[in-house]
């Protein structure tokens, strides 16, 4: 018993550490290793069940102390089902599942559904469409105050739905966008807040990455999570355009209009221009969306069919060539080869972690936690918060839902409705500071004259938007399932 006592008890050094001024990072690691020993002498003389939390724990130290997130799982993964069969708990002939599980996951059609996907926003981003997309729209929406803003979150909204990938979508904002609201005298918090937070709706707008891979690892349709996700997302595109109009209003010398000379293009050229520099992109990705929705494909259907329109849309605007092809399937390989690395590497870990009893363990925990149904949720939201901080959002996906998921299924939790929630909370810590991703992707692209500092404070108020879309898709579930059961 006295062992046990001093595990829970090293929980307490990270607090004392972090105050006596050791980094976040050393903090946890020291933690970590202590509340390790200790659990590893109470499993061997009290609980078994103690292997889980250790492995579990294990797991989390390495992955925050810089190593691949895929070699973790295996590493840990490898080291623990040693000890599992040295201790009798872990049978040998367990391990034959495991070709199983790898061939169940490499059959599922769906997975198919992200290298296209990564081609069509890779092709969009290195063919020029979406400069040229930005271009015309802030050119329509300049005279009005904010309207570069606007501009930003209108297009940046549409290449989220068009990438599905945070990083190409907020680099390419900054890189297009960033210079010129600096130029005509945009304070510099709110250019740099609007472009992270409109980038990173990549991860909750279909036709996202990450709502494929929660839809493989959580286990429902694809069709139904895009659906889910499309109404939220336009919510938190909404509540990022009503901040710029507020700020416009009241604060109007911090998001100018553009001056006439900087709209060179008017009257009949500029609505040529909108033709076929707008409407084609916006047919393409309403049609790929579109043949979703309706049924007319499946995801990995569609997401053939938008890639080959990707590709006719470079052709038309005279941008394909070999160097562009080249640079979109390696981006598209690297991504690819990314996502099933580590789908392999999880399911070793959870295979091993499950004969542990760590999903029993895990399970009983989040079904009687204080609260019960809004509990578990409550739980489950802060626990994906501070993950999403450090990690990305495949290896959240690959570590937290697999165990969530029987638990939401024994409360009786709508799993639409709770990805869709995890999606938005992973945008909230996305860009919070000082280690949110999208703030690294914009930092590496900004002009010297943004400090850090700048783009740290601009990503606050999106937060507290973020926070709010979270709100109201909490307790107004059918935000995420009016489109779902429209669709049935």
């Amino acid at each position: 018993m006295i062992f046990q006592w001093l595990a829970l008890a090293s929980i307490l050094l990270f607090p004392i550490l972090w105050k006596r001024g050791n980094s976040a990072l050393r903090s946890y690691t020291i933690t970590s290793i202590a509340f390790g020993i200790f659990g590893i002498l109470v499993a061997l003389t009290h609980d078994p069940r103690w292997y889980s939390i250790v492995m579990f724990d294990f797991f989390l130290a390495l992955i925050l102390s810089g190593y691949p997130v895929a070699f973790s799982f295996a590493g840990t993964g490898i080291v623990f089902s040693l000890i599992g069969m040295a201790t009798g708990l872990f049978p040998f002939a367990r391990l034959l599942l495991l070709q199983n599980r790898w061939f169940g996951s490499m059959s599922d059609f769906t997975l198919l559904a992200i290298p296209f996907f990564v081609f069509m926003g890779a092709v969009f981003e290195k063919s020029g469409l979406a400069e040229e997309l930005l271009t015309t729209i802030g050119i329509l929406l300049g005279p009005l105050r904010g309207g570069v803003a606007l501009a930003v979150v209108l297009v940046g909204t549409l290449l989220a739905a068009a990438t599905g990938v945070v990083a190409a979508t907020v680099i390419v904002m900054g890189i297009l966008s960033l210079p010129i609201m600096l130029k005509y005298g945009y304070e510099h918090k709110l250019a740099t807040g609007i472009i992270i937070s409109t980038g990173t709706l990549a991860q909750l707008l279909p036709p996202s990455i990450v709502l494929v891979v929660l839809s493989d690892q959580v286990g429902i349709s694809v069709g139904d999570l895009f659906l889910g996700a499309l109404i939220p997302g336009l919510i938190l595109a909404g509540l990022y355009a009503l901040y710029v109009v507020y700020v416009a209003i009241v604060r109007p010398e911090d998001a100018p209009a553009l001056p006439p000379e900087a709209r060179t293009i008017k009257g009949w050229a500029l609505a040529r221009k909108t033709l076929l520099s707008v409407v084609p992109p916006l047919l393409l990705i309403f049609s790929v969306l579109g043949s979703i929705f309706f049924g007319f494909a499946t995801p990995t259907e569609a997401g053939a069919v938008g890639a080959a329109g990707a590709l006719t849309l470079a052709l038309m605007n005279k941008n394909l060539n070999w160097e562009m092809l080249k640079a979109s399937a390696r981006q598209t390989a690297n991504i690819t080869a990314l996502v099933l690395m580590i789908l392999f590497a999880s399911t070793f870990f959870g295979l091993i972690f499950d004969q542990l009893g760590g999903q029993r363990l895990a399970k009983e925990f989040l079904t009687t936690l204080p609260g019960g149904f809004w509990g578990f949720i409550i739980v489950a939201n802060i626990a994906v918060f501070l993950l999403g901080i450090n990690l990305e959002f495949l290896e959240i996906s690959f570590i937290v839902m697999p165990i969530f998921v029987p638990a939401a299924l024994a409360l009786g939790v709508d799993l639409v409705w709770f990805s869709v929630m995890m999606a938005i909370n992973l945008n909230m810590a996305f860009i919070s500071p000082p280690v949110g991703f999208s703030l690294f992707y914009l930092q590496s692209v900004a002009p010297p004259e943004v400090k850090t500092s700048d783009i740290h404070k601009g990503a606050l108020p999106f937060m507290v938007l973020q926070g709010v879309g979270l709100i109201i898709v909490m307790l107004f579930p059918a935000t995420v399932t009016w489109l779902v059961n429209l669709g049935k």
